[in-house]
């Protein structure tokens, strides 16, 4: 054991199983992306499953087995620091936890405009306005918060809760969906030739994209190693559960909205509720709509509690190596939390929060933020798929965890490369402004060079930190 870590604060080991996969259901299934995907028609179910077999299952395997082989506490930085060294698990740990502070507020901004159909119509009209959506987003992202703060052992509950409302809200949508299919017909019609994607488009390939990012997120569990009981069981066995639920819930759930309206008719925004709406009308039951937005609403907290509860233990282990400030390393003396990094992260993604409904429409601010989440969330994963074959290598003829990708080296190599290709091809095509952005140069002006900033923010904090490290060793 490195001095490093016998120098690591203790963690308490307090999630199970089931804890797991609430989390990974609450931090993956985003109803949002339903609704992305279903504007574009009856080819989105194509790209669902191009997106599992291209992304979800590489990423599943490759999880499934870096965290047997390595299950502390960092998860994602701890695999890219055995494989390639302190410099490049810096890079690794800041884009991912840098991607979510710039996603927190994207998924804040969601949580804003669902919550507004809870009330039916009446509410609608503050869907643009900025006062109301930094208010409501400030309130969630400081209560989750002090939340994880008071300890995870209570912090879980909310996650749990979160995953159990989309699931809930998912089989309403695809049982409602199919009845209404059964009894009036679908909105949508669904023939061969529209079921088919066209893979030459750029517009398609960067649908692909996204449609990849919203199945990110099964390496966010093992980045809590150190508070999972007997990890090298329990997340394997919640992973694999974890692929079923959430593949059936995008793939059954974007059907159901395309049955309940016409892909031209969905919100980006309220699209969940409001096709809920139509179904409910359609079935004589007009509250159907609000009740699922409560529903969706719900799911939407659990799953910023889950990603803030997640990403917070990466500032804090990269801090425990003296990279970034070691008050991040902290633990709270009551509860056991890394505090510091919690009230970092809350208050860095306040200030991205506020940036982002000051200046611009909810709609722009939404696919800016998208966008930079996707580039710096996915340059990590990267690192990810070029881990497992590192490290398989170093380990052979050594009993170190349990090779668990199928097809021994060819699997390996071959899961890795569609990974890795996959998520190469995400972050190029997020670069292409869309159609509507008005001014093309000015859309990738604020998404590149928000991303290059925030980069190279990261890489001066890093030269700090390793003249700090030289000089407490000299």
């Amino acid at each position: 054991m490195s001095p490093d870590e016998d120098a690591t604060p203790k963690l308490h080991r307090v999630l199970g199983t089931w804890d797991l996969v609430l989390l990974n259901v609450a931090a993956i299934v985003w109803l949002r992306w339903l609704t992305t995907a279903a504007k574009i028609g009856p080819s989105s179910l194509m790209l669902w499953a191009l997106g599992l077999l291209m992304f979800f299952l590489p990423v599943a395997v490759a999880v499934l087995e870096l965290s047997s082989r390595l299950p502390g506490e960092g998860g994602l930085y701890l695999w890219t620091k055995a494989a390639f060294g302190d410099g490049h698990a810096f890079v690794a740990g800041w884009t991912y936890w840098i991607a979510n502070l710039v996603g927190f507020p994207l998924l804040l901004l969601f949580g804003a405009g669902v919550s507004l159909h809870i009330a039916g119509d009446r509410w609608l009209a503050l869907a643009e306005n900025a006062y109301y959506n930094a208010a409501y987003c400030l309130a969630v992202l400081w209560a989750a918060t002090l939340l994880n703060i008071v300890g995870l052992e209570r912090a879980k509950w909310l996650q749990n809760v979160g995953g159990i409302a989309t699931w809930t809200a998912a089989v309403l949508l695809v049982g409602t969906g199919a009845l209404a299919w059964h009894q009036f017909g679908a909105a949508t019609a669904f023939t061969l030739s529209d079921a088919l994607p066209d893979l030459g488009s750029m517009a398609t390939l960067t649908t692909l994209a996204t449609i990849a990012l919203a199945y990110g997120g099964l390496e966010l569990g093992p980045i809590l190693g150190g508070e999972i009981k007997d990890p090298r069981k329990r997340v394997p066995r919640a992973i694999l559960i974890s692929v079923m639920l959430v593949s059936a819930i995008y793939m059954a759930g974007t059907a159901a909205l395309l049955i309940a309206l016409p892909a031209a008719q969905i919100d980006l925004m309220g699209g969940i509720p409001q096709a809920l709406q139509a179904i409910g009308e359609r079935l004589g039951i007009p509250a159907f709509g609000p009740a699922t937005a409560g529903l969706v609403a719900l799911g939407n907290l659990g799953g910023i509690g889950a990603w803030m509860t997640g990403t917070a233990r990466l500032p804090f282990v990269v801090g425990v190596d003296r990279y970034l400030p070691p008050a991040l390393a902290a633990l709270h003396p009551r509860f056991g939390t890394p505090h510091v990094a919690l009230l970092t992260q809350g208050t860095v993604t306040s200030l991205v929060l506020l940036a982002a409904v000051s200046g611009s429409t909810m709609q722009e601010a939404f696919v800016i933020l998208t966008d930079m989440t996707l580039i710096l969330g996915f340059l990590p994963l990267l690192y990810l798929f070029a881990a497992l074959p590192v490290l398989r290598r170093r380990a052979a003829g050594r009993n170190v965890g349990v090779t668990l990708v199928p097809g021994g080296r060819f699997g390996c190599v071959l899961a890795c490369g569609l990974g890795f290709a996959t998520t190469l091809l995400a972050i190029v095509t997020s670069l292409v402004p869309p159609d509507d952005s008005g001014s093309p140069r000015l859309f990738l002006s604020k998404v590149l060079g928000g991303c290059l900033l925030m980069i190279g923010t990261g890489l001066v904090l890093y030269a700090r930190g390793r003249r700090r490290r030289r000089a407490g060793m000299s």
